[in-house]
Formats: C-alpha cells, sequence, structure tokens
C-alpha cells in the first residue's frame, strides 16, 4: 500500500475523517511522550476523531485515557480500544456466557472479562473453561505456569481455548527496549506445544472494532512496528503511518514483506502535517524523493544524491527495493540509506 500515486502533494491527513493511533512507541515510550507527538495528534484532531488502539493489556481503558490526559491529550475511555476488549470478544465466541478463565495478565484484562461477565481465576485447579494470557509487569512463573497446567491437553484431546491479547516480542521503554507478550506467550508454547489464537493487532477484528466504534469512512492507522501495526492495518484495508518513534528502524523498512509496508514513512509525527513527496521513478530505473535518489546497480543499492532529508532517502530506497520484486539478502545496501538519525525517546 506504499506510495500512493497522486498527481499534487497531498499531507497523509488529507480526506482522513479518524486517526487511529498506536500508543506505545507513537505516543509514549515508558510515561512520557514521545518528541511532537502530542502537540502533531492534537493538531491532527481538529475537524477528525481520534483513536487509540493498543496491544498493551496491562491497563484498562480508562487508566490510558487517565494517562492521556497528563500528557496533554483530550481523550475519553471510550477513545481506546484495548486489545484485553479484543480478547473478550473473541472469547464470547468460544466459551458460555459466565464462564470461569484462567487469566495470566493484570487489571486491564480482568477488568475487561468481567465486565463481560466472566469468572476470572488464576489457577487451573478451578477448571476454567479456557486460558487469557496479556501482558503485565506482575506477570511471574506462577502464573505461566498455572497457564500450561490448563493447557496440557490439546485441542484434539478436548483441551481448552488459550486466547492471547497480542503476540508483541517487544515493549518500548524509556529505558530502552523490554520483552513484551510475545515472549510470555512463547514461553508457555515451549511447555505446552500449542499456539495461542491472538485477539490484537496484527489480527483483522480490533481495527473492526475501532473503525466500527468512530463510523470511520476514510481513517488512517498510525503505528511503530511492520509486523503488527502496518501488517494489520493492511490486512484491515486501512492506509497506515510507520513513525520512526518506536520499535523499528529504517534497515526493517527496507527489509519489509508485501504484506507489511507502509501507506507512508515518517520520521516523528509533526509529518504528518507536512505534503508528503511523490517517489519518482526515472526511465533508468533510479527513485527520486523531492531531492533524494535512489538507483539499483546489479545487486547494489546506492544513493545517487543524498539529499537534504535523511527520511525523504529512506523513502526513496524503499521505493526502489520493494518495487524490485526482490528480497533484501539479495542486495548490497549502501549503509548511507540505512542510517538512523530519528527520534526514538
Amino acid at each position: 500500500m506504499a506510495f500512493l500515486s497522486r498527481s499534487r502533494e497531498t499531507s497523509p491527513l488529507d480526506g482522513v475523517d479518524v486517526v487511529l493511533a498506536d500508543l506505545d512507541g507513537v505516543v509514549y515510550a515508558g510515561a512520557g511522550a514521545l518528541p511532537y507527538a502530542i502537540e502533531s495528534l492534537t493538531k491532527a484532531g481538529e475537524g477528525r476523531a481520534l483513536g487509540y488502539v493498543t496491544n498493551n493489556a496491562a491497563r484498562t481503558d480508562v487508566s490510558v485515557a487517565v494517562h492521556l490526559g497528563e500528557l496533554g491529550l483530550n481523550v475519553q475511555p471510550a477513545d481506546v480500544i484495548t486489545s484485553p476488549q479484543a480478547a473478550t470478544r473473541l472469547l464470547q465466541t468460544l466459551i458460555a456466557p459466565g464462564s470461569t478463565v484462567l487469566v495470566v495478565g493484570g487489571e486491564g484484562l480482568v477488568v475487561e472479562l468481567e465486565k463481560s461477565g466472566f469468572v476470572v481465576t488464576r489457577t487451573a485447579d478451578d477448571n476454567p473453561a479456557a486460558v487469557v494470557q496479556g501482558f503485565a509487569p506482575e506477570v511471574n512463573w506462577l502464573q505461566l505456569a498455572e497457564a500450561a497446567y490448563a493447557l496440557k491437553l490439546p485441542v484434539e484431546e478436548g483441551g481448552i481455548p488459550w486466547v492471547a491479547t497480542n503476540n508483541d516480542w517487544t515493549i518500548p521503554q524509556s529505558r530502552g527496549i523490554a520483552p513484551g507478550n510475545g515472549t510470555l506467550v512463547s514461553a508457555v508454547h515451549t511447555a505446552v506445544g500449542r499456539l495461542a489464537t491472538v485477539a490484537g493487532k496484527p489480527e483483522v477484528p480490533i481495527f473492526d472494532e475501532a473503525v466500527a466504534r468512530f463510523g470511520a469512512a476514510s481513517p488512517l492507522f498510525i503505528g511503530d512496528r511492520l509486523d503488527t501495526d502496518i501488517k494489520g492495518a493492511n490486512a484491515a484495508g486501512i492506509p497506515s503511518v510507520l513513525v520512526l518513534t518506536g520499535i523499528d528502524r529504517p534497515k526493517h523498512v527496507l527489509a519489509a514483506d508485501p504484506v507489511s509496508r507502509p501507506t507512508y514513512i515518517l520520521s516523528d509525527l509533526r509529518e504528518l502535517h507536512e505534503p508528503y513527496p511523490e517517489a519518482r521513478v526515472k526511465r533508468d530505473g533510479s527513485v527520486t524523493v523531492r531531492d533524494a535518489t535512489v538507483r539499483i546497480e546489479g545487486n547494489r543499492v546506492v544513493p545517487v544524491d543524498r539529499g537534504t532529508r535523511q527520511i525523504d532517502l529512506l523513502r526513496a530506497a524503499a521505493k526502489a527495493i520493494w518495487d524490485s520484486g526482490r528480497a533484501i539478502y539479495g542486495f548490497d545496501v549502501d549503509e548511507a540509506l540505512y542510517a538512523d538519525p530519528f527520534h526514538r525517546n
């Protein structure tokens, strides 16, 4: 979905009626806001709705809204779509109302399950009808072990459903990159040899819920991860922005597979409000974005002109590589094309 064709340069926000933003790595890293995020999103919300879609299962929609309010955004709990909400909706299709559910996770998951009438337990001894697993900082070996005990039977032998709120391997924090829910789900998988059904990004239901909640006709999704945010938005048919303030870096952009390529690549959220440059392909196959030009020469990807903005050089390199139809490992990519001066925290 990358590099929309247009006769004039428009901003990523033109024609958009709802902006849907991921949180970790887009709005904040840890407790603090990322540079330019609050003012850029506030401006984006003038004349259109803002929603927040998060795979973080540790907190409730209320606590997320409070946190965003403290950072300077005007947010109501209904503006927040969480992976526990998606997991709960999925559970309602798998087990009977009022069933007992073993929870590995924190308050964000417990609250959503109880709101829907499920009974929460922390032990496999209560014979739960399903296991739901989401990230929380307090998750420990004891919780993972209880999940493994409850999931000891394979599905084909009558085993119970196992739903994971998300499968993100990492979480950006103020001190760096920390293990995410995917690492904890993997620990249980290693113990029991089963795979969880994932409810959050990159699965489509959480995007469908966000679009339905706002009645969006022309949504735009902003994320920092190719494998969850961008892949999920693409699967849901939603134009996407990858902002380089979180997990994925320029080298990941160049290597993105076709289902994980964003419509727009931004260094930070200020560029939501700038005209997005057209990528022009010349007769010799070189790609120019503003004053940056990249060309493929055999198996080499080289900068012909580095231009004045690193983000334009990255956009040109991505266009050239993606349009080639060749995998990144078949290229010798000049280091200048994936230089990384962009804001991360």
